[in-house]
């Protein structure tokens, strides 16, 4: 098997590469020679291209791609025209230019995109009957300090990574909609720098949610953090459910790294993308509404 890894512009595909490096001959294209020598110096195996167009001609049985906002529709047509299943790490977009590119797309059954979080293993098959929900609060807990000092700092960027409200924003959405389903709108939202004051974009930010079953969902998003941790809660006429998702002893496993990539292995050897690409439009829509009203 052969695994192409189409950029490395977050920390996700350099986790990625320590599961697929399990099952998969790595191929590999970044443009930024620091990020390249970091992943070679862990993955000296892994085969170097010099374009996106060269890792695509290895012919190989699947893509993970990892590149900043603004280049991602581009770079999924080019995978989109191989026919070869497509993991695009998250957020797909962080603008509605972006999206309305991406909208462009036909998108195949085979390409997956969102947060790990939806495969952690303390939240992967949990369901709920939406008739008994009164509503729904996902708590994430990520510290966007590294922003401040200027790494990344396209991902800190409204216009082009989304900053807080959208990077970290997509795990809370994420989680709420693999419960109740992708009829859903934004109905407000705010951000604030309460502590990093050398962001661009906010270290604190809450979106509220609305289903078209008359749910309501509250995303809170806390940029200042010394630790690592999403929660979700449920709230019903008895009382209310609680599932934490921690990284634990094991992070990767923990957080749902390895659970992805095993659904990515999964649409390589045929099934199609365990996350509908309805639901997937859905969160991007939500997310790209609350960064245009904050």
């Amino acid at each position: 098997m052969r695994i192409v890894l189409a950029g490395l512009a977050t920390s996700h595909p350099y986790t990625d590469a320590r599961t697929l490096t399990r099952h998969a001959e790595l191929v590999v294209w970044e443009p930024d020679p620091e990020r390249l020598r970091r992943f070679t110096d862990e993955h000296p195996a892994a085969k170097v291209t010099g374009s996106l167009g060269e890792a695509l001609a290895t012919g190989p049985d699947g893509v993970v791609l990892t590149v900043p906002n603004p280049g991602v529709p581009e770079a999924l047509a080019r995978v989109l025209e191989t026919g070869v299943p497509c993991f695009v790490n998250k957020p797909a977009v962080a603008s509605r230019a972006q999206l309305d590119a991406l909208d462009r797309l036909d998108v195949h059954d085979r390409v997956l995109s969102g947060s790990v979080l939806r495969f952690a293993p303390a939240f992967a098959g949990t369901t709920v009957d939406p008739g008994e929900v009164l509503a729904v609060r996902a708590t994430v807990r990520h510290d966007v300090g590294l922003w401040a000092g200027g790494y990344n700092a396209w991902q800190d960027t409204p216009g082009e990574g989304g900053g807080t409200m959208v990077t970290m924003g997509v795990h809370g959405v994420e989680l709420l909609v693999a419960l109740l389903g992708p009829d859903v709108r934004l109905v407000g939202a705010a951000g604030a720098k309460r502590h990093y004051e050398g962001l661009r974009s906010e270290d604190t930010g809450v979106m509220a949610l609305r289903w078209g079953s008359g749910v309501t969902g509250t995303v809170e998003i806390i940029g200042v953090s010394d630790d690592e941790s999403y929660s979700v809660t449920v709230h019903r006429r008895g009382g209310s459910d609680t599932i934490v998702i921690e990284g634990g002893d094991d992070p990767v496993k923990g957080l749902g790294y390895e659970g992805t990539i095993e659904a990515f292995l999964s649409m390589v050897r045929g099934a199609p993308s365990p996350v509908p690409w309805e639901q997937t439009r859905a969160i991007l829509d939500v997310l790209v509404t609350a960064r245009e009203i904050t």
